[in-house]
């Protein structure tokens, strides 16, 4: 009996218009009349709006010139008085010849934050690395070491003044959260008390209140001849309001957690420090990645509401560089440029959030 031999049918390609471009814009932009028409809107909107503001931002922007005169006769935007004030606008009222320091201090406080962020050093040696990082910092801005001239506080300004806020305050901030949370969980009733009160006042008025208080008021109640430097005040400020926010972060992060969590640590004999640095608190705060970086965002953010108490952050600094009468009509420029500096690291947080949040993933496949 002959054997048979089966020829299978080979598969046939997929239809053109489900895969490739064509697929993805019928899948994503046009699988419906709806989507098809907010598309279509959207693409004349854009097409209504990118042409001039491209013109405006790039093709009949002035990127040079010899005064004001040569960008009110262009009809784009004048970038050429980031050139003028970009010293102003970064460094603040620092010394103009010294303007090298706060910058190479920047540099250190940034390596600072991105080693930070590589897991490899999420142990003792974070807290060199830290050490290292403020000590160069404070070091370069203050001077009066190592032959460096004193610069007064007063003085400092711009980014590295903003980023020293955010920095140290986020720094400083998490760890008293935790405590907080912890607190206000707590079985001890005084302990709870007094976390409840501390998050409900600080939580209660807003930031300005803080900065307020710190910056005028808390001198009048300081013995004569005493003064506490006003930056560190109101980076005290900054620091007892996060720690505050950050700490209902967190507490919501243990209140997600089983009951079952902590009856498993009951049942190793694990006491209660234990239990939370070893079972407890990498999953809170696991679970409360994304509300903790949106809180350090926020905290970015509001650093520049020191200027209202005359520390001179990157926007005051941008307001004293706009001083100038012959070029004060180009505000739009001065602030689409700390715009973008904002973002830029505020975009970073946000990404590397959503990066540890997959790294962190215990239901991500391998």
């Amino acid at each position: 009996m002959p054997s048979i031999v089966k020829n299978p049918t080979p598969p046939r390609p997929a239809p053109l218009a489900s895969v490739g471009v064509l697929g993805w814009l019928r899948t994503n932009l046009f699988n419906g009349w709806w989507n098809s028409l907010l598309t279509v809107l959207f693409l004349a909107l854009l097409a209504w709006v990118v042409p001039p503001m491209l013109d405006w931002l790039v093709f009949s922007a002035v990127f040079r010139a010899d005064g004001p005169a040569d960008c009110r006769a262009a009809d784009g935007a004048c970038w050429a008085f980031l050139e003028v004030k970009y010293r102003l606008i970064i460094f603040g009222r620092y010394p103009f010849d010294e303007q090298w320091r706060p910058l190479v201090g920047m540099l250190a406080l940034i390596a600072m934050a991105l080693a930070s962020c590589d897991r490899r050093n999420w142990n003792i040696r974070l807290l060199f690395i830290w050490a290292a990082g403020l000590s160069v910092f404070f070091i370069l801005m203050g001077g009066g070491v190592f032959g460096l001239t004193p610069v007064r506080t007063t003085l400092w300004g711009g980014l590295p003044l903003t980023l020293m806020l955010a920095f140290i305050g986020i720094a400083a901030a998490f760890p008293i959260s935790i405590l907080l949370a912890l607190g206000r969980r707590s079985n001890l009733p005084l302990i709870r008390a007094l976390c409840i009160g501390y998050i409900e006042l600080i939580r209660g008025v807003p930031l300005i209140t803080l900065l307020f208080m710190a910056s005028f008021m808390l001198p009048l109640f300081m013995p004569t001849g005493v003064s506490i430097d006003a930056v560190l005040r109101a980076q005290v400020a900054i620091i007892i309001f996060a720690a505050a926010y950050l700490a209902e972060v967190i507490r919501g992060g243990l209140q997600a957690l089983p009951k079952g969590q902590y009856e498993a640590a009951d049942a190793l004999g694990l006491g209660y420090w234990k239990t939370q640095q070893l079972i407890i608190l990498p999953q809170a705060l696991k679970i409360a990645i994304p509300p903790i970086v949106n809180t350090f965002i926020g905290l970015f953010k509001d650093t520049s509401l020191v200027a209202i108490v005359s520390l001179t952050d990157l926007v005051l600094a941008t307001r004293q560089a706009l001083g100038d009468p012959e070029w004060r009509q180009f505000f739009i420029e001065a602030y689409m440029f700390i715009m973008f500096i904002y973002w830029i690291f505020c975009y970073f947080m946000s990404k590397y959030s959503q990066y540890l949040e997959r790294v962190l993933s215990t239901t991500r496949r391998a």
